[in-house]
């Protein structure tokens, strides 16, 4: 695995999670979230310039089935504007029940779920970078499907 730090988004109309690896790739950890609002272009160039990754991670929303979704065209769109901030490479994880998940974890560890609303979205991103970096350990990449964009 190359060494540098990773970034994952999860993608909402209001708050955009964000999770970051350490240097090595072992392990994913929540970050605050983004507002989804008109500051959104400055805070994702300086958290792109605070964090320097060598890839980004967006979680992909697909139907149960595997077909794309309606969100799936949002993330698309935001990864275009990711793209005028970082010209590194850009992968999509398919992030179904990612946040789910999330949720389900913070109550069990005793977190209340409205309390806890502005953590699930990061928890969720570091679900997705967490299949990541599983995904780039057995197959030398972090996902098979990549933004060309």
């Amino acid at each position: 695995m190359l060494r540098g730090r990773r970034l994952a988004f999860d993608f909402g109309d209001v708050r955009i999670g964000v999770a970051a690896s350490d240097p090595d790739g072992i392990f994913a950890s929540p970050r605050d979230f983004l507002a989804n609002d008109e500051n959104l272009e400055f805070n994702l160039s300086a958290l792109i310039a605070d964090v320097e990754p060598i890839y980004i991670v967006l979680g992909l929303p697909l139907h149960l089935h595997g077909g794309s979704s309606a969100k799936s065209d949002s993330v698309q769109s935001f990864a275009g504007q990711l793209r005028s901030a970082y010209s590194g490479d850009i992968y999509f994880v398919d992030e179904r029940l990612s946040t789910v998940s999330a949720a389900k974890a913070l109550r069990e560890s005793g977190k209340d779920a409205r309390a806890s609303r502005s953590l699930i979205d990061s928890a969720a991103a570091a679900d997705i970078l967490e299949s990541a970096l599983m995904a780039e350990k057995s197959q030398g990449a972090p996902s098979k499907s990549k933004y060309e964009g």
